[in-house]
């Protein structure tokens, strides 16, 4: 199939193409394309707007601005086609690359400019390292492991290499993608923009879908890993059970797992990419050993059931079991849903939906367009939707956490009062008693409503009592007999690094200093951990604001800056002060206590089994980009070791 070049394109199919663009990223891509900054000026620019979680159609730009935008726009394509495809030079002036951003972004503090050139990629990768070891460090030797090579641990592999230092990656399936490769259930997919959830420096301007579905998400890492030559430095199949650090050497002894024989190997450091999402969570229900049919959680779904016309039963609703009863309604028998509180949906019209034609096109005709489109998806998730989601505390209303937050709930709620029309019992049954944002929020086209509305399936309120070996007796005292028990019950996210003994300065045990409340700063390090970083670690999962790529990279960056610190330094170890941390962790509960995840009486996977909210960043995401841009020396304590 020939490529399409924008040197071919007909000004007719131009014009029609242009009907279907995204306007508020299409305009500041045409002004960087051609340095034409009157395609930004303020007769073009979208109205200032509030905050919404829902966004406004081309950023509410007016009939008339959209008629001039396509008009404007379409001369300058013409103009850029007829004279060679020859882009103007990247905008020199800090006021010119404003000017750009700022069109779709509205007036913003320049604190966020850097970031924002950071998360669009223009005119090249802004975080390649600047050093590599051998010109601050020659003839160290100096080796990394990774442990993971899921999203956060590929790209901490490739800055790694870009920097030229030696390290292997430990991962114990036998590909990349982490929690995209071993979710395979039907109906996997994203629910946030796939032009946000890939790499800033690996975008793609061919994505099929805007929420794209999991085959194609783990077809990205999987190119990712081979374009970017890191597959030679993974050792798959290999399970990471144990890592020592070594107080006299100043090194990690870690232990692993691989084709049946056990190995040790020193490290000068070690980078977790374990991430929060890898250990199902299976619900301690009386009597679930004796259930004589198939059983399995969502994370490990059995390919070798078929499903076609049995009586199956999903237990939970939350991100996986929304997906997974869409896609499995039409083909079973009989399909339960025993579910404890519905999820708050999102309307997402084209969440199923293919990216247009048109669209597609100009991303593959128009340079750099796709990646004005990825900053625009980008922005919209910023900051914009906090204000829904944080806790008025003198807000009494059940329900709801604040006058923004009630306003949303009456909104989301007329939204499923008018998909469930017709039908009283899940009018009911769905609509969720906590308020919007005190679990994930989940899009919506319709099919889920069309899916519970089907006649083979039910949904059952009532808690589940015990499991029979013929099925699961309700609260109500009613025995629904199955034959496939599916559990949607997602994960112990707050077991980081589970299943490895993990073990610090003096014999320190992380699992046992943790116990079931993990704390990192910035989610990065620990205290008696010396040398020991983790990817997507404590709070530093994201809700309302920002990309969780975007978030870790900048862990990525803060990572590699300590590594260049020591080099530079000539230290063998870097440990986090323990003041640091003491500090830092009751100011990040604090703020999460104020959001409506860590509301009392909001039970959600957010938080850990002590109730503290152990998963996500609760303050602007600017905040996470400023205090990951490089370590502060203070904040550690250097030398050979303890």
């Amino acid at each position: 199939m020939t490529e399409p070049d924008l040197a071919q394109a007909s000004d007719e199919q131009l014009r029609a193409a242009l009907e279907q663009a995204e306007l508020p990223s299409l305009m500041p891509a045409l002004g960087y394309l051609t340095g034409d900054l009157t395609l930004v000026g303020s007769p073009l620019r979208p109205p200032a707007s509030g905050p919404s979680v829902v966004l406004a159609a081309q950023g509410g730009m007016t009939k008339p601005q959209q008629t001039l935008a396509r008009r404007r726009a379409l001369d300058a394509l013409i103009a850029l086609r007829d004279g060679g495809c020859v882009p103007a030079a990247p905008p020199a002036t800090l006021a010119d690359r404003r000017a750009l951003m700022t069109f779709m972004t509205g007036d913003v503090d320049d604190r966020y400019l850097p970031m924002l050139a950071f998360e669009l990629g223009l005119p090249a990768d802004q975080d390649v390292p600047a050093w590599t070891k051998e010109a601050i460090a020659p003839g160290r030797d100096f080796r990394v492991a990774i442990i993971g090579a899921g999203m956060s641990g590929l790209a901490a592999a490739y800055r790694l290499l870009q920097a030229g230092i030696d390290f292997v990656v430990f991962e114990r399936n036998d590909d990349v993608g982490g929690v995209w490769l071993e979710n395979d259930y039907p109906g996997c997919r994203l629910d946030t923009s796939n032009f946000c959830y890939s790499y800033s420096f690996l975008q793609r301007d061919d994505w099929p879908h805007q929420y794209s579905r999991g085959p194609d998400i783990r077809a990205y890492f999987q190119d990712a890993s081979k374009q970017l030559g890191l597959r030679e430095h993974i050792r798959f199949g290999t399970t990471v059970r144990a890592a020592r650090f070594d107080g006299r050497a100043g090194e990690w002894l870690v232990t692993a797992d691989v084709g049946g024989q056990r190995e040790t190997a020193r490290f000068s450091a070690v980078i977790s990419a374990t991430g929060q999402l890898n250990q199902p969570n299976i619900p301690d229900i009386a009597g679930a050993e004796d259930f004589g049919g198939v059983s399995f959680h969502s994370a490990r779904w059995d390919n070798g059931t078929d499903l076609r016309g049995r009586r199956v039963g999903v237990i939970g609703s939350g991100a996986s079991g929304f997906q997974v009863i869409p896609s499995i309604a039409g083909e079973v028998g009989e399909l339960r849903i025993f579910m404890r509180n519905p999820p708050w949906t999102v309307p997402t019209p084209n969440y199923h939906a293919p990216v247009n034609p048109s669209l597609a096109w100009l991303f593959r005709v128009v340079p750099y367009y796709h990646r004005w489109f990825r900053f625009y998806q980008f922005w919209t998730s910023v900051e914009g939707r906090r204000e829904f989601a944080t806790i008025d505390p003198q807000w009494r209303r059940q329900g709801s956490v604040s006058a923004k937050n009630q306003q949303l709930r009456e909104t989301l709620t007329r939204h499923l009062m008018a998909e469930y029309e017709g039908r009283p019992d899940l009018q009911r049954a769905m609509i969720p008693r906590h308020p919007p944002y005190g679990k994930r929020m989940l899009r919506d086209d319709g099919a889920w409503a069309r899916a519970l509305r089907q006649p083979n399936v039910t949904v059952v309120s009532d808690p589940i009592e015990r499991i029979t070996p013929a099925g699961v007796v309700t609260a109500d005292g009613t025995h629904h007999e199955l034959d496939v028990i599916v559990y949607c019950t997602g994960f112990q996210a707050w077991r980081f690094l589970g299943g490895i003994d993990v073990t610090g300065s003096g014999g320190a045990d992380l699992h046992q200093r943790w116990q079931q409340d993990p704390a990192a700063y910035l989610g990065i390090t620990i205290p008696d951990f010396p040398n020991l970083f983790c990817l997507y670690g404590p709070n530093t999962n994201l809700v309302v604001n920002g990309s969780i790529v975007m978030f870790s990279e900048c862990a990525v960056h803060y990572v590699m800056e300590c590594l260049r610190t020591l080099l530079e330094r000539g230290d063998q170890v870097m440990d986090l002060r323990p003041e640091i941390l003491e500090a830092y962790q009751p100011a990040i509960d604090e703020a999460n206590a104020l959001m409506a995840w860590g509301a009392d009486g909001v039970d959600n996977w957010y938080k850990s089994p002590t109730g503290r909210v152990s998963q996500n960043w609760p303050l602007a995401t600017i905040d996470y980009w400023d205090l990951t841009r490089a370590p502060d020396p203070g904040h550690y304590r250097f030398g050979v070791s303890r």
